[in-house]
C-alpha cells in the first residue's frame, strides 16, 4: 500500500490528492501575509489586532496543513488542520468580544 496514495477518512487508495482549489486558497493566504507585513503599521492601528492576526496565521496553518495531508500523514496532519481552525474560531470570537464588547464598556 503506497502511504501517498489516500481517499479519506485515513483510508489509502487511488490517487494522491491535492485539489487545485487548495494551492489556490493557500497562495492567496501566502499574498494576503505579504500585504499584511506591507502594512503593518497601519494594521497595528486595528483594536486587538494582534488577536485577529493570530487567528489569520492559525487559518494560513490550516490551509498548509491542508496541502501537505495531500501529499503523506492524511490523519496526523487532518487532526492538526482541524485544531488550527478550532483555535482560529476561538481567537475570532475572542476578537469579536474586545472589539464590539469591550470598546462600547469604555475603559
Amino acid at each position: 500500500m503506497n502511504p501517498f496514495l489516500r481517499t479519506g477518512r485515513g483510508e489509502r487508495k487511488g490517487i494522491a490528492l491535492i485539489q487545485e482549489s487548495e494551492i489556490i486558497t493557500l497562495l492567496v493566504g501566502i499574498g494576503v501575509v505579504i500585504f499584511i507585513t506591507a502594512n503593518f503599521k497601519r494594521l497595528i492601528r486595528i483594536p486587538s489586532f494582534p488577536i485577529l492576526y493570530a487567528a489569520f496565521l492559525l487559518t494560513l496553518s490550516g490551509w498548509v496543513l491542508t496541502v501537505l495531508e495531500g501529499l503523506f500523514l492524511f490523519d496526523l496532519f487532518n487532526f492538526l488542520e482541524h485544531v488550527c481552525y478550532s483555535l482560529s474560531s476561538i481567537l475570532i470570537a475572542i476578537w469579536c468580544w474586545s472589539y464590539f464588547v469591550r470598546e462600547r464598556a469604555g475603559p
